[in-house]
């Protein structure tokens, strides 16, 4: 399998926050393009020809919000999209809004999770998943935030709490960023792993690949849900270059 690197990340991973880590970010920032573009988008159209059920889940009740989150998407990144848009590899492709996550998935690198609040908790109820961290969709779709965070030994009741307010809070036009930072042995982007059969966590010390994800939360002004996106960064553990900006 063809190694997909990056070769800069634009914050300090040697800097984490404690949970839950969020700082305020921009629309202009909510999406991030960098030099990984193409080999990445050929990668997510191979996993979702080959994977597609296991990478995309969609409540037909969260079919709208799919709908909105690819129009404001269409709106951010591909401002004069017609019938198709041309990525910047020089790809063309459909938009089509009775399958939302099937285009989203081939418009930007990022991933998306779309949560809709039920009583008193947030639900998973749609997902497109090319880039699973040791994780898998199938476990944790139509599940609350509390369920899907299980096997987070730092995420108690008492996080959980903090993140639901989180959630309650979140503004439309205001995105939260926040980053974790993972290290592996394999470069792989699609690594789905059973909460039962976790991985074995490394150190610095013992990977060869560091794995981030710049995770974004954002409310749809129109069916209310949140977004929930990951861009992943994967570098060579000894070619981490010095921090640019955060973003």
């Amino acid at each position: 399998m063809k190694r997909i690197l990056q070769n800069k990340i634009p914050y300090d991973v040697g800097n984490p926050r404690a949970l839950p880590g969020i700082q305020p970010a921009t629309m202009e920032s909510w999406l991030h393009q960098d030099e990984a573009f193409a080999d990445q988008m050929q990668r997510r159209e191979e996993v979702l020809a080959e994977r597609r059920d296991d990478v995309l889940a969609l409540d037909p009740q969260a079919k709208p919000a799919a709908v909105e989150l690819l129009d404001l998407v269409l709106m951010q990144i591909y401002p004069t999209a017609g019938a198709e848009v041309v990525r910047p590899d020089g790809v063309s492709v459909a938009i089509d809004r009775d399958r939302p996550l099937d285009t989203l998935c081939r418009l930007v690198q990022e991933d998306f999770c779309i949560l809709q609040k039920r009583a008193d908790e947030h639900v998973l109820k749609g997902a497109i998943l090319c880039f699973p961290a040791s994780w898998r969709l199938s476990e944790k779709f139509m599940r609350p935030l509390i369920d899907i965070h299980v096997p987070v030994e730092s995420y108690d009741a008492n996080l959980a709490k903090r993140v639901q307010r989180l959630f309650d809070g979140i503004q439309p036009g205001r995105p939260l960023w926040r980053f974790n930072a993972l290290w592996y042995e394999d470069p792989e982007l699609f690594q789905p792993r059973s909460a039962s059969e976790p991985r074995e966590i490394r150190d610095r010390r013992q990977a060869s690949y560091l794995r981030s994800e710049r995770q974004t939360l954002l409310r749809l002004p129109k069916t209310n849900a949140v977004v929930f996106s990951i861009h992943t960064y994967v570098l060579a553990a000894n070619a981490i270059p010095e921090t640019e900006n955060p973003a």
